[in-house]
């Protein structure tokens, strides 16, 4: 291979590396420290969680996956004394405002999972949003797979709780 080869190839990878950047960075929303649960043999459902700031507002209305039969925005809080969890049909994102998709809240329930999420894989997601005017915009990303949140301690992310308990 010839330095001019090497040139041509190093300058393709960089103009494609800036594409993804400019792509993220011109998206309706923005996605920050987005990360999915590694689950293990048998288990069926698992969690993804992530920052989500859209600049106009907009509202995340779907969940694409292979990797699940289902793909789905989740809401736990209190009722009284008890903690429940329940489906929301879309989640909206107000105008410059970060909604933190999070263990214990708002999150993506992958459920029905085809084979387990190994720890320092890869999960192809692509989220679909709404804007005001109902026009739909597709953020194809990839997860990656962890026990905890990059940077979190285990007592942070409540370890030891049934987030992937049926329901």
């Amino acid at each position: 291979m010839t330095l001019q080869h090497i040139t041509r190839s190093a300058f393709i990878v960089l103009a494609l590396l800036a594409g993804q950047v400019h792509a993220q960075a011109t998206a309706p929303v923005v996605v920050d420290g987005a990360w999915a649960r590694a689950s293990v043999q048998g288990q069926k459902a698992t969690g993804a969680f992530m920052r989500l700031t859209a600049k106009d507002g907009a509202r995340l209305v779907r969940i694409e996956t292979p990797v699940a039969g289902v793909a789905e925005v989740h809401e736990m809080k209190m009722e009284g004394d008890i903690m429940k969890m329940r489906a929301v049909p879309a989640l909206d994102l107000p105008a410059g405002k970060t909604v933190e998709l999070q263990p214990g809240g708002y999150h993506v329930m992958l459920l029905d999972l085809k084979a387990p999420l190994a720890k320092g894989s890869t999960v192809p997601v692509t989220l679909v949003f709404q804007d005001a005017k109902g026009v739909e915009t597709q953020l194809p990303l990839q997860l990656p797979v962890a026990t905890q949140a990059p940077g979190a301690t285990a007592a942070a992310m409540g370890h030891g709780t049934a987030h992937g308990q049926k329901h």
